[in-house]
C-alpha cells in the first residue's frame, strides 16, 4: 500500500503539521519505504515466539510489605512549617483558586 502525496499531506495535517510541497515530495517515498518494510515485517512467521513488552527481561526489585509502627501525630506535625492546632494538621497553600 503506497501513500499519495495527498494522503502524506493528509497525515501531516492530522499531526498538525502544515508541510511545504518539498517536504511532502521528500516524506512520500521515505514513508512508503516504513510501510513496505512494515509489510515484510508481517509476513514473518511468528508462530511459538512469545509475546514480549520489552526485549530484554525486566525485573523490578521489590521489598516484602512490612507493617510497622507509624510514627506519633505529634513528631509528624513537628516537621510541617505550619500547624492548624484546631484541626491538628499541616497548614498548606491554596492550590485551586477561583469559582469551582
Amino acid at each position: 500500500m503506497a501513500l499519495s502525496p495527498d494522503e502524506v499531506r493528509k497525515v501531516g495535517s492530522l499531526a498538525r503539521l502544515a508541510l511545504t510541497d518539498d517536504e511532502v515530495e521528500h516524506l512520500t517515498p521515505q514513508l512508503n519505504d516504513l510501510l513496505a518494510q512494515f509489510e515484510r515485517l508481517q509476513a514473518v512467521d511468528t508462530t511459538g515466539v512469545p509475546a514480549m513488552s520489552h526485549a530484554v527481561p525486566v525485573v523490578a526489585f521489590l521489598r516484602e510489605d512490612v507493617i510497622v509502627p507509624s510514627l506519633p501525630k505529634a513528631v509528624v506535625l513537628a516537621m510541617g512549617p505550619e500547624v492548624d492546632e484546631l484541626l491538628g494538621g499541616f497548614v498548606v497553600p491554596q492550590v485551586l483558586a477561583g469559582d469551582a
